[in-house]
């Protein structure tokens, strides 16, 4: 297996209930070294734009107005098969029919507010890393 990056976000419904500490817990529990973290807001631009793939679709507005009420956490996640074993402990989107020991299962409310953001590839992983890291900060890759 091959180390590599994804990026996490930890989004406003758990940051608003104070569980941004025990998800990066179960993140280094995990496996996970943690690259960069840095909670900021999300202005309306930066939200629209990270999540333009998604401008079509109905629940857009929405989801952009979810992500910039209250601020977030951004973190860099590296170990082996980082995209995949991210995905495994985030759990299924929604926290209802997530796994037990998952994110989503102990921090999300609901298939709109579900505690956390994974990137979906490595490819999208790098372009995601680089949308709020420049590379002066953090590679987009390991190694």
């Amino acid at each position: 297996m091959t180390v590599e990056r994804t990026l996490c976000i930890i989004k406003p419904d758990a940051v608003e209930k104070k569980r941004a500490g025990a998800i990066l817990q179960m993140l280094e529990v995990a496996g996970f070294d943690v690259v960069a973290c840095e909670r900021m807001p999300l202005s309306r631009k930066v939200a629209e734009g990270f999540y333009a793939v998604h401008k079509a679709r109905p629940f857009f507005g929405e989801l952009v107005e979810f992500m910039t009420r209250s601020p977030v956490f951004v973190v860099v996640l590296e170990r082996e098969d980082a995209v995949a074993k991210y995905r495994e402990l985030m759990g299924a989107t929604d926290p209802a029919k997530a796994t037990e020991g998952t994110i989503r299962k102990a921090h999300g409310g609901n298939v709109g507010e579900n505690a956390v953001h994974g990137s979906d590839s490595a490819e999208n992983a790098r372009v995601e890393i680089g949308y709020f890291f420049p590379a002066s900060k953090v590679a987009p890759v390991a190694g």
